[in-house]
Formats: structure tokens, sequence, C-alpha cells
């Protein structure tokens, strides 16, 4: 089993920035891919951007490329997602997410095994 605990959300204003934090812990070594879904209410679930371990893949919804980064650091085990230029349609629960045992940016929530609890961000003047 694999714990993702999220950390960083908070409410900012528009053009502000956040960012925010996933631990993994547990059978760690079962993830290679690391996953941020965000959602708002009455909405889906939907993909924001997912990463690999070693770094060398990413990738970005259109509606936060240029916008967001996502990065890690191995040594503490932590997915970090840098958010800039916060929009109003930003806001919703941001989630932190983990397919078991692949190396393949998955889009879709389905796809992944492991989720955090989630953290609310509101972009709101």
């Amino acid at each position: 089993q694999v714990q993702l605990v999220e950390s960083g959300g908070g409410l900012v204003q528009p053009g502000g920035s956040l960012r925010l934090s996933c631990a993994a812990s547990g059978n760690i070594y079962s993830i290679n891919v690391m996953g941020w879904f965000r959602q708002a209410p009455g909405k889906e679930r939907e993909f924001v951007a997912a990463l690999t371990w070693s770094g060398s893949n990413r990738d970005y919804a259109d509606s936060v490329k240029g916008r967001f980064t996502i990065s890690r650091e191995n040594a503490k085990n932590t997915v970090y997602l840098q958010m800039n230029s916060l929009k109003p349609e930003d806001t919703a629960v941001y989630y932190c997410a983990a397919p078991r045992y692949s190396t393949s940016l998955y889009r879709r929530s389905s796809q992944y095994d492991y989720w955090g609890q989630g953290t609310q961000v509101t972009v709101s003047s």
C-alpha cells in the first residue's frame, strides 16, 4: 500500500501563486508516476499534471500549461505542483494520485490506484 498526503492549499487572489505538496509513504517502490487531479463542485475530477519519478517525462492539461509546474524531490518522496497566475476557475479540491506499477502518464482518474485526501484551493478576490 501507498499513502499520499497533500498539503499547501488555501485561499489566494487571482493572479497569485500556491505550491502544493504530496508526500508518499509505504510501498513507494511500486509507483513510478505521480499525478495531480482536481475536482470543482458539480464537476468531474479532471487531470492536471503528471510526471515520472525519474523526471524525464511530464504532462500537463492544456488549461494549466504554462502556469503550473509539476516537480519532484526524490529524497523526500514528495511531488510538488507550483501554481502561478491562478484564476478563479482553478478553484477546486486538488488530489495527488499514483498508478501502481506503471510508467505511463495516464490522464484518466480510473487508471490511478492510490489517492490522497485532497487539499482545497480557492482563488477569489
